[in-house]
């Protein structure tokens, strides 16, 4: 391990995707990164694409002895100089029509995107505290936005979005920034879990529900992961994440992709209007069933 240039960073959820282009440009461009995934065979992947400044942990962030033990391992490798930069990154995506969601997919979506990211951030404060570090919280469009047949992905958004701006004003008296990425569809390997994830939903579904909201629930879960497939590449998303870290003067949000028009829209439209525009044309273009 050669001496980083730019200090350490923590980011959960690398084993594919975002986090893991984000955690192999980032050791690239100086940094010393500290890379949470949560199995043995992602960990020696990473170690594999590496140049040899990027540490591997193991790190499921809805376990409290793994955060506290990736918490105790950092401050023990980096010691006074902290951590200079926290990406929160690990999420999941629970699917379905609310009247349908399990209660216990439901309480994982907001353990995982919501306690989990706070019980990260509780245990890294001090380091980042020594370093006068920043947070980055990967939130998306449904932070801003809620979707249908996505409400508990959309409200776990909303309440990390919420957080990030409390957080953002609590730790203003150390300088400490508190930042959003909001990326728009990502051409990830999500794209196979959003389609697995939807299965599962439609297996729990009484036949009742499906009758209900089956034909609109699918149309709408096709049109997920075809705009995924079509979406932005993984890098585009990292890019964004370094310069968060880099900039002087660092933005509060960063939207990456294309959505901005629609959320200007939501911003700006009264937000019955928006909905009743939004939601009729997804019914339009999906040709949802009416009842």
């Amino acid at each position: 391990m050669v001496e980083s240039k730019k200090g350490a960073v923590v980011i959960t959820g690398t084993s594919s995707g975002v986090g893991r282009a984000t955690a192999l440009l980032l050791e690239k461009q100086g940094y010393h990164v500290f890379a949470g995934v949560r199995k043995e065979k992602d960990a020696e992947s990473l170690k594999q694409a590496s140049s040899g400044n990027l540490t591997p942990i193991i790190l499921d962030i809805t376990k409290a002895e793994q955060i506290k033990y990736a918490a105790e391992l950092v401050e023990q490798i980096v010691g006074e100089k902290g951590v200079v930069g926290l990406v929160n990154n690990a999420g999941v995506a629970v699917d379905g029509p609310l009247e349908c969601i399990a209660i216990d997919d439901l309480r994982l979506q907001f353990e995982v995107d919501v306690i989990g990211q706070i019980a990260v951030m509780q245990a890294f404060l001090p380091a980042i505290r020594k370093a006068k570090g920043r947070i980055v919280n990967i939130g998306s469009v449904a932070s801003k936005v809620a979707l249908p047949y996505f409400a508990a992905l959309s409200a776990s958004k909303f309440a990390l979005e919420a957080l990030t701006d409390s957080l953002r004003m609590e730790l203003t008296p150390w300088g400490i920034e508190v930042i959003s990425i909001l990326p728009g569809p990502v051409n990830t390997e999500v794209s196979e879990k959003v389609e697995a994830g939807y299965l599962k939903t439609i297996g729990k579904m009484s036949p009742e529900a499906k009758a209900m909201y089956g034909n609109n629930h699918k149309a709408y879960m096709a049109e997920v992961v075809k705009e995924n497939q079509e979406g932005m590449p993984p890098e585009k998303v990292a890019n964004t994440i370094l310069k968060s870290l880099d900039d002087r003067k660092p933005k509060r949000h960063y939207i990456v992709g294309e959505d901005l028009f629609l959320l200007t829209c939501n911003k700006f439209f009264p937000t019955r209007l928006f909905y009743n525009i939004f939601y009729s044309l997804v019914e339009r273009d999906l040709k949802f069933d009416k009842r």
